[in-house]
């Protein structure tokens, strides 16, 4: 990991948004020459916002949210997560922020198969909360029961269908109460049914729990339901704009 800007650290940082980017720059070596893949990204998200991230393969996007997450370090510039600037935090204070601040939903899914859909729910509890295994197991079956899944409880992912997944997938990300959801092109592996549902169900638990979503995408349709449209080509950005009429979802 490198030690470019230490003094940047949880204490030292300033930030105004829920999440906050400056000057953000990743380069990477490819043989003898550097390919610049984010150019100097600025922007804020306030607390509750649903940003959607947009960008054709090749503009940045996923390598964006993997720095928003932490899952990697910026060539230089900040990336600072309810006010504490995670880019150069040492990885076992960055696990801990990680752990109590973000919640994740993939493409692929990442459960764990060798798990059951209520074990895989409550495995960020286990992992990261102070509070009971008996308050955690309350809050993973209601979320289960709250995503259509009360009856696949005991489940395995392989007895599972791909729309099942992504919805222990959701229920998982929200146990912890997280203030950021990062989503990943979330319905990308989904046929338009279980999409829609799923996106519902995203969009309602979002709603309820007063996160702040950030949901990388290539499709217009689903940026349609998001506050914000911050789009990005060739690693800068296009255009940052409020979308005043959000879409409503209608099942």
């Amino acid at each position: 990991m490198t030690t470019a800007e230490p003094e940047l650290t949880a204490e030292t940082s300033a930030t105004t948004g829920m999440i906050d980017v400056a000057g953000l720059r990743k380069s990477i070596r490819n043989g003898a020459r550097t390919v610049d893949i984010l150019k100097g990204l600025d922007f804020s998200i306030p607390r509750g916002q649903f940003a959607a991230i947009m960008g054709s393969s090749g503009s940045g996007k996923s390598t964006l949210l993997g720095l928003l997450a932490g899952l990697d370090t910026p060539s230089s510039g900040t990336v600072s997560l309810n006010g504490t600037a995670i880019s150069y935090l040492a990885e076992d204070e960055l696990a801990q922020v990680r752990g109590r601040t973000i919640g994740f939903v993939f493409q692929s899914y990442q459960l764990i198969p060798t798990l059951t859909a209520l074990e895989n729910v409550l495995l960020p509890w286990e992992l990261n909360a102070d509070a009971p295994q008996a308050e955690g197991m309350a809050r993973a079956r209601g979320l289960l029961v709250s995503v259509g899944l009360g009856d696949r409880m005991d489940h395995y992912p392989v007895q599972l269908s791909g729309g099942e997944q992504q919805r222990v997938a959701l229920a998982r990300a929200f146990v912890l109460r997280p203030p950021i959801v990062l989503a990943d092109e979330p319905t990308g592996n989904l046929d338009s049914a279980n999409g829609s549902h799923v996106l519902e169900l995203l969009l309602n638990l979002n709603k309820t729990e007063g996160t702040t979503l950030v949901l990388v995408t290539h499709d217009p349709v689903l940026a349609g339901y998001a506050d914000r449209r911050i789009v990005l080509k060739d690693g800068v950005m296009l255009s940052d704009e409020l979308n005043e009429a959000p879409a409503v979802f209608v099942a």
